[in-house]
C-alpha cells in the first residue's frame, strides 16, 4: 500500500469579502514513495498573470518582493485545473485580454505608439460659400425703416442715403402732397440723411410720375441745402424731367455752352423722350460748335428717332459720317442695331457690314436681333449665298430664332428656291410655340405652288383660313380655283 500524507501549511482564516494572499495558498499533495516524472514531451511555459479576482483591495495591500518560482506539483496541479476550466466553461484568455484586465487595477491602460495628441483635420470647403478673390462683394439693398427704430444717425445716413426704396419712397409722399403744401414740408424731416446725389433717383421718378413741377420745387430745395448742391447729378435729372415735359425755359445757345456734359447729354436725351427732335438737333449743333464731344449713345437714339420719317434722312447723313471719323466708339448692343435698321431703310449696306465687323471684332457676342438684321440687309442687296453664311454662323452659336428670325430665314429660303430648308424652318417654327404670320404663310404657299405640290398648298391654305388669314385676294397670278377644288 501506499504512504499518504495530507500537509496543511500555514493556514490563514480571511473573512468574508476577501480571498486567499496571492502566495499563500493551501496545497493539498499526495507523496509517493516513487516520485512520478513528468514527460519532456511536455512544455512548462511561465504563466501569464492571472487577473485578480473583484472585491480585492490592491492599494491596502503592499506587493510582495521575493518572486514566486513554482514547483512541479503545483505545475502539475495547476495544468490539470486549468484544463478542467477550460473545459468547464470553454473559454480561453489571451495574454493581451489579460493585460488589459489587469491595467484596469493597476492604473491608466497603455496605448499604442503614435501622436498622442491628434488635431482633427478641417472640414473641407463647400463650393458654393466660396467667392473668387478680387471680386466686388454684391450690394444688398437696405429696407426703409423710421429713424427712431436705429439709435445712431450716422449709421442710417450710410444707408438710407442711396437706398433706391427710401428714394422712390420719397417721391410718392411728395406727389401726394395737396397743391398749396411745399416739398419741404418732406424733405425736411430728411435732410441729414441725405448726400449729393441722392436726390436724382427722386427726381426721376416724379418725372415718371406726371409731376415736372414737383421736380423742380425739390431742386429748388436742393439749392438751398449746402450739403447737396452744387451737384450735377441732380442739374441733369432735373434738366432731362423738364425737357421731357417741354416745361424747359433757357436759352439752348448760352445754357449748351457753359453746361457740363452730363447735363447736355440729359438735355438732349430728354428733347428725344419728349419728340421735340428739332430742339434735339439745335442743341447737338450748338455742342459741335463749341467742340463738345458728346456720347456715341446719344447720336444713336438721335439717328433712331431721325430714321423713322423718311423727311429726316438728311439729317442722319452726318450724324452717321461723325460716328465715322470717331477713333473709338461707345455702343451698345440695342444702338448697333437701331442703327442698322435705319440704314436699311436707307441703303446704307456698307454701315451694316462695318457695325457687324466691329462689334464682333470687340469681343461681344451677336444677339438674334443683330443676326436677323445683317440677315435683312443681305437679303435686300440679294446677296443671298452671303445671308445664307450669316444663317450658319447664327446656327453654330446656339443662338435662339425669334420670330421674325423664322420670317427672315423662310422669305431666304424661298428666294433661294429651297423647298427642304424652307419646310424645316416652318415645322421649327411651329415646335418653338410660334404661330405664322401672313407674310410666313404666302411665302410658304408661294414655294410649295412653285414645287408642284398641290396637296400642301391645300393644307396651306386651310390653315391659313383657320388662323384668320384669307390669301385668296393677294396671291395675284396664282389660280386659288384649282387649289381649294
Amino acid at each position: 500500500m501506499m504512504d499518504c500524507a495530507v500537509s496543511f501549511p500555514s493556514v490563514h482564516f480571511v473573512p468574508v469579502g476577501r480571498t486567499f494572499c496571492r502566495y499563500e495558498r493551501i496545497t493539498l499533495a499526495a507523496h509517493s514513495n516513487k516520485r512520478r516524472r513528468s514527460p519532456k514531451n511536455i512544455r512548462l511555459p511561465k504563466r501569464s498573470k492571472q487577473p485578480p479576482e473583484f472585491g480585492v483591495n490592491l492599494f491596502l495591500k503592499k506587493p510582495s518582493t521575493t518572486p514566486f518560482e513554482p514547483t512541479e506539483d503545483d505545475v502539475d496541479v495547476n495544468e490539470g485545473s486549468d484544463t478542467e476550466e477550460e473545459q468547464n466553461n470553454g473559454v480561453v484568455w489571451e495574454s493581451d485580454e489579460l493585460e488589459a484586465i489587469a491595467s484596469l487595477f493597476e492604473g491608466r491602460i497603455p496605448q499604442k505608439p503614435g501622436k498622442l495628441n491628434r488635431e482633427r483635420p478641417l472640414p473641407l470647403p463647400v463650393p458654393y460659400k466660396l467667392r473668387p478673390l478680387g471680386l466686388p462683394t454684391p450690394k444688398t439693398l437696405v429696407k426703409f425703416t423710421a429713424p427712431t427704430v436705429v439709435s445712431s444717425r450716422a449709421s442710417m445716413a450710410k444707408k438710407v442715403y442711396k437706398s433706391p426704396s427710401f428714394l422712390v419712397g420719397l417721391a410718392r409722399e411728395i406727389s401726394r402732397l395737396g397743391p398749396d403744401e411745399d416739398v419741404s414740408k418732406i424733405l425736411g424731416k430728411w435732410v441729414q440723411f441725405l448726400r449729393k446725389g441722392s436726390l436724382s433717383l427722386t427726381i426721376k421718378e416724379l418725372g415718371h410720375m406726371g409731376c415736372p413741377e414737383r421736380a423742380l420745387q425739390t431742386f429748388l430745395w436742393a439749392q438751398k441745402q449746402p450739403n447737396l448742391f452744387p451737384d450735377d447729378w441732380i442739374l441733369a435729372s432735373t434738366i432731362e424731367v423738364l425737357a421731357r415735359n417741354h416745361d424747359l425755359k433757357v436759352n439752348i445757345d448760352q445754357f449748351t455752352g457753359l453746361a457740363s456734359r452730363s447735363v447736355v447729354e440729359a438735355m438732349i436725351r430728354g428733347f428725344i423722350k419728349g419728340g421735340s427732335l428739332r430742339l434735339a438737333w439745335k442743341v447737338l449743333i450748338v455742342a459741335r460748335k463749341n467742340k463738345r464731344m458728346l456720347d456715341s449713345s446719344i447720336y444713336a437714339k438721335l439717328i433712331l428717332e431721325l430714321g423713322k420719317n423718311p423727311d429726316r434722312h438728311r439729317h442722319v447723313l452726318p450724324l452717321l459720317d461723325e460716328l465715322g471719323e470717331r477713333d473709338e466708339l461707345n455702343l451698345s448692343q440695342q444702338d448697333c442695331t437701331a442703327i442698322m435698321k435705319v440704314c436699311i431703310r436707307m441703303g446704307k449696306f456698307e454701315v451694316v457690314e462695318s457695325l457687324f465687323s466691329w462689334f464682333k471684332q470687340s469681343g461681344h457676342q451677336p444677339s438674334v436681333v443683330m443676326f436677323t438684321s445683317v440677315i435683312h440687309s443681305r437679303y435686300t442687296q440679294q446677296k443671298y449665298r452671303e445671308a445664307l453664311a450669316v444663317v450658319w454662323e447664327m446656327e453654330a452659336s446656339n443662338c435662339l430664332f425669334s420670330l421674325p428670325a423664322y420670317r427672315v430665314v423662310i422669305k431666304l429660303f424661298v428666294a433661294l428656291n429651297d423647298l427642304s430648308r424652307a419646310t424645316r424652318y416652318f415645322s421649327k417654327l411651329k415646335e418653338a410655340g410660334f404661330c405664322p404670320t401672313y407674310g410666313i404663310y404666302k411665302d410658304m404657299l408661294q414655294i410649295y405652288m412653285a414645287s408642284g405640290r398641290t396637296a400642301k398648298c391645300k393644307e396651306i391654305f386651310k390653315e391659313a383660313e383657320l388662323a384668320g388669314f384669307k390669301l385668296d385676294k393677294h396671291l395675284g397670278a396664282y389660280d386659288l380655283v384649282n387649289i381649294t377644288q
